[in-house]
């Protein structure tokens, strides 16, 4: 694969045999040679589970400090008050087996779907479309629930799901590069804090086996998987 000239020019500023300290590694990010837009931070993170076995699954959500960057549209599933709770916390649209139509017409202009548990039966319908997407609503990710209202506003704050992978990967957004290095440390320890605790109990030995923090169009810089979080001047 050929690289641009700018990508070339970041690559040759990492270090790509050494383990970062992750403030380090996040405070370099923003001194490598930026893209013509704002991009977004990302953390990748190998974990030492088996995503192939129930009791090894690492699935949940954490609300970030200081939000990501990005406006998040937000289609909620209820009826009713909850329908009205959700309009007034700011959901993108609300609706029922209306929406589940527009859906399976192929309409998927959302970035986020929360639903009443009394709707499931609709919602699990569209698993097939939403599934692959990532977009399927889910009570570990705090997405089915009846408080929809503060679900919304969660999600416009910063709330940001994180899941495994086939290969045992977690991939989440948490920023962008124009964010302050502090700011984005502070997301980025709420990220791996809440990782962290949700380490399956049947896992052995190590269980953070590689940390790498990246710009949407630059180069991965590898963290140190024994000391994940990041130091902050707090």
């Amino acid at each position: 694969m050929t690289r641009g000239k700018r990508y070339r020019e970041a690559a040759s500023k990492v270090d790509r045999h050494r383990l970062y300290e992750a403030a380090e590694a996040l405070a370099l990010i923003k001194e490598l040679p930026p893209a013509k837009f704002d991009e977004t931070v990302e953390v990748h993170i190998r974990l030492n589970v088996d995503p192939r076995r129930a009791d090894q699954q690492v699935r949940g959500a954490v609300v970030l400090p200081h939000g990501t960057g990005k406006t998040v549209r937000v289609l909620v599933f209820a009826k009713g008050e909850k329908a009205k709770e959700a309009e007034e916390a700011g959901a993108f649209m609300v609706g029922a087996e209306d929406v589940a139509e527009k859906i399976q017409g192929g309409w998927l202009d959302f970035d986020v779907a929360v639903a009443t548990p009394d709707l499931m039966s609709i919602v699990g319908r569209l698993g097939r479309i939403l599934g692959p997407k990532g977009l399927m609503p889910n009570p570990k990710a705090g997405t089915v629930t009846m408080d929809v209202g503060q679900a919304v506003t969660d999600i416009q704050r910063g709330k940001v799901e994180y899941r495994l992978d086939k290969s045992s990967i977690i991939h989440v957004p948490i920023g962008r590069l124009s964010f302050s290095t502090e700011k984005l440390a502070e997301n980025y320890n709420a990220l791996l804090d809440a990782v962290i605790r949700a380490r399956p109990q049947v896992v052995k030995g190590q269980y953070i086996r590689s940390v790498a923090v990246s710009a949407t169009m630059g180069p991965g810089v590898k963290i140190n998987p024994l000391r994940p979080l990041a130091e902050t001047d707090e």
